[in-house]
């Protein structure tokens, strides 16, 4: 699969790493309107085709697929760019800022009839894979009850200093991961309750998030999300993980670890992720799941299946954002099918 990179941002130099890992994948191409980045990117990973437009990159084709790591507001320009020149999308998330607009890329792709999958990376964490695989597997039964957490006090804002001048933040940026865990342990979500607050005054959206969620199966769970939380030692960026079924009890808590227990005893196990050759602690969870679904990705388009976490599917985690903000704003219960 021929594939170029649109963004060599903050977080790009890990998609690159992950695709020269992988078999059946080779990047071709990059751009970025960055003359600095593109040079630096190119000669990083000796890639020689490098524009400084979308549109001079789909005009040369030879191209099957585009990674687009770009910010929000270029996705829905990109993606149905994309969906026009005929080739499959995988996108960074957040999808789109708006329902609008992601159900528009949604349609360019089906009309075009090739593979759009957003890039929301969490649940393929090693870790969070096998709490997942656990519940399916019904090891502790049905579930009934969740929590899934992740709360830091790690400066994301150097590295990314965009965070802190949008009006939001953490629903949007790092919620809608934990969101989407929801989604991939109990199913979707009928109805959605938010709170927000904002400690670090020095930014402009929410760093705090608490959200309830009644799932459409019958299980109840809870999505908190911190970046205002000071603990030692620092677990950024794990997410934790506790559920209930009516079979056992799952944890997976600080430092990878699982416990579950149900009428057999207690098992626990060490579920601490590998470090890649070019991951770095303490991303090298995000990392390694970086690889995994870009390797799902691949897998996808030669098998003609729908992704995981496809574009339309991703529509159904968006909608969970937008009711969470308007829950927050307005104090109420959303029904999420009117999002």
């Amino acid at each position: 699969m021929r594939i170029a990179l649109i963004g060599c941002g903050f977080f790009a130099e890990n998609h690159l790493h992950a695709w020269a890992g992988m078999d059946g994948a080779e990047v071709v191409a990059i751009c970025d309107v960055d003359q600095g980045r593109l040079a630096l990117m190119g000669e990083q990973f000796k890639i020689a085709r490098r524009y400084a437009s979308a549109e001079a990159l789909f005009a040369e084709g030879g191209l099957d697929a585009v990674d687009i790591a770009t910010t929000v507001p270029t996705h829905r320009p990109l993606v149905e760019l994309a969906a026009r020149h005929n080739v499959h999308a995988i996108c960074q998330k957040p999808f789109a800022s708006n329902m609008t607009d992601a159900r528009a890329m949604v349609d360019a792709f089906q009309g075009a009839g090739k593979t759009l999958m957003v890039h929301e990376n969490f649940r393929w964490q090693s870790a969070v894979r096998r709490v997942i695989d656990e519940l399916r597997a019904g090891t502790i039964g049905t579930p009934f009850f969740g929590r899934i957490s992740f709360r830091s006090g790690y400066d994301v804002f150097s590295g990314q200093p965009y965070l802190a001048e949008g009006d939001r933040f953490i629903i949007e940026d790092l919620g809608i991961h934990i969101l989407d865990i929801a989604r991939a342990l109990f199913g979707d979500v009928a109805q959605l309750t938010a709170t927000t607050k904002r400690v670090n005054q020095t930014i402009r959206g929410e760093d705090v998030a608490t959200m309830l969620l009644a799932h459409t199966g019958g299980a109840t769970s809870v999505v908190d999300c911190s970046y205002a939380t000071r603990r030692e030692p620092e677990t950024f960026p794990e997410s934790l993980i506790e559920i209930d079924g009516d079979a056992g009890t799952m944890r997976l808590d600080a430092g990878y670890r699982l416990t579950l227990q149900t009428r057999y005893g207690t098992q626990v196990h060490d579920l601490s992720p590998p470090v890649l050759p070019w991951a770095s602690k303490p991303w090298h969870n995000i990392q390694e799941s970086v690889l995994a679904i870009q390797e799902h990705f691949v897998a996808c388009v030669a098998a003609g299946t729908e992704p995981e976490t496809s574009g339309a599917d991703n529509l159904r985690t968006l909608a969970l954002v937008e009711a969470a903000y308007l829950s927050a704003a307005e104090g109420l219960m959303v029904d999420v099918t009117e999002v």
